[in-house]
């Protein structure tokens, strides 16, 4: 006997044995029990024992239960034959849903399934993987028994992703499927099957009638998973990635020329890193010290501008001059495509990816208080975040070049952490404001006092005043008398 350890399994089958059903848990609740991972989405399907599923009975016993455990509200979904409710116990939240077994057709154009009654093994043949068909039944005289006619368990031991039916019919008839294959490969460690990964690369272009919300979905699961890079260099390796995001597919490969040294008269060929594989390493550099999505995006994406611009020149090698600028006006256009939120996370995202580069120059370079200022006041609050982004990107296999990287790295840091205690600069606002430059010189909005606020702003973070409005407001007054301003009496 299988226990799952919550006392509302048994409720679901004293209440099915009541209306004559057989209950099952099924899908991720029952293959997250056997690897010891929590959930908190319950599945439960039931089966008529007289006439086979019938889609209402979901319903029937969704109700029953929740009037069992004390009155919880039902979401009835009469259309689908769902319905669902939630239920607290032990201080944690749990979601069951609730629906007759069924069975599932397709048509080619579309991923919505007709659905008719069906029996319980119908049920767990249209499931994805087989790790995901596994059901316990909860009805009293049979507690615990476990109900596996596609080797679940023998597929869960081996760390396996495979398909109850024919994979290509799988994916073809539900291409969505395809996306949850490579995310559990990514969240679980599993191995997708050599047949199911080929089924995958196959009817890889079907994903393109499933809408971009739902492939979002999964994407995001992806980027949140352990390593996000296996879910994603397994997209680029079955042709996923070229149809969802194809700036990212375009980071793949080196290009290679042939030079001629001067002195030597040698042939020398020259290529630049591989900068799909740097961005996988940048993105699980971030991952091991951050769940912040947006920023995890934000390293997907550091580097998405370099394609176009990439040049070479026999002196500098290879270069990327203003990848960052690029890339960063490429995130709506991404976003927008992949219905990513386009307000604040997009604008965070658009800000990492141009300011990604600031803290390395300035660690290859002399480490001024002015440009740590300006580093400060740009990436205000989100200074850490850039920072983590920055320390990250140092991906160099140079251990000479790595060290010297994260020792001038740390110089900035703790240049910045002093020049915030001392001059209060990030999300600073200038001590004098618009409104003040208006009042004190009786006039209406002119070009004169965005050029007396940009000086002031620049003086503050050059350090040639401090941030402070006496020292802000005795420059004002100069720059005014300069500019022909008179002071109001």
């Amino acid at each position: 006997m299988i226990d799952l350890g919550l006392d509302i399994y048994r409720t679901v089958g004293l209440e099915a044995d009541h209306l004559g059903l057989d209950a099952y848990a099924v899908g991720g609740v029952v293959r997250d029990h056997f690897l010891q991972r929590p959930c908190t989405d319950i599945d439960i399907v039931c089966v008529g024992r007289n006439e086979g599923g019938e889609v209402h009975i979901g319903i029937e016993l969704a109700k029953a239960v929740a009037d069992a455990v004390g009155g919880s509200k039902v979401s009835v979904f009469k259309n689908f034959g769902t319905a669902s409710f939630r239920h607290t116990t032990d201080g944690r939240e749990y979601e069951l849903e609730f629906v007759g077994a069924r069975r599932e057709s397709y048509s080619r154009d579309s991923r919505k399934p007709v659905v008719e009654n069906g029996t319980l093994e119908d049920d767990q043949r249209r499931r994805d993987f087989t790790v995901n068909a596994l059901a316990i039944c909860l009805n009293a005289d049979r507690y615990g028994e476990l109900v596996d006619p596609f080797g679940g368990i023998r597929d869960l031991n081996e760390g396996i992703l495979r398909t109850p039916l024919d994979p290509d019919i799988t994916f073809s008839d539900d291409p969505l499927r395809m996306m949850r294959a490579v995310r559990f490969a990514s969240q679980l460690g599993f191995r997708i099957a050599d047949d199911t990964f080929e089924a995958i690369s196959r009817n890889a272009k079907r994903i393109e009638i499933v809408s971009a919300e739902r492939v979002m979905v999964e994407l995001n699961k992806i980027m949140l998973s352990p390593t996000p890079s296996v879910g994603l260099k397994l997209m680029l390796k079955c042709g996923l990635m070229e149809l969802i995001l194809p700036e990212i597919a375009a980071l793949r490969g080196v290009e290679t020329v042939k030079n001629v040294d001067d002195r030597s008269g040698v042939t020398v060929f020259k290529g630049h890193k591989d900068i799909f594989f740097h961005t996988m390493q940048v993105l699980d550099n971030v991952a091991t010290s951050s769940d912040n999505l947006w920023l995890r995006w934000s390293a997907l994406l550091h580097d998405v501008g370099k394609p176009g611009v990439k040049k070479y020149d026999p002196k500098q090698g290879w270069t990327f001059h203003g990848h960052e600028a690029k890339g960063s006006h490429m995130v709506k256009r991404i976003f927008k495509r992949l219905r990513l939120p386009l307000g604040e996370e997009m604008r965070y995202v658009e800000k990492m990816v141009m300011l990604h580069m600031r803290p390395i120059i300035l660690a290859e370079d002399v480490v001024t208080d002015s440009a740590v200022r300006r580093l400060l006041f740009e990436a205000g609050d989100d200074i850490d975040d850039l920072m983590l982004l920055c320390n990250a990107d140092i991906t160099t296999r140079n251990e000479e070049k790595q060290r010297r990287h994260r020792s001038n790295f740390e110089l900035v840091k703790r240049k910045l952490v002093e020049l915030e205690e001392r001059d209060r600069i990030r999300n600073f606002q200038p001590p004098v404001s618009g409104e003040d430059i208006m009042t004190t010189f009786g006039i209406g909005p002119c070009r004169e006092i965005g050029t007396i606020k940009d000086a002031i702003k620049d003086a503050i973070l050059d350090g040639q005043i401090p941030n402070e409005r006496d020292a802000a407001w005795d420059m004002m007054l100069r720059l005014g008398k300069e500019l022909g301003l008179t002071v109001k009496s």
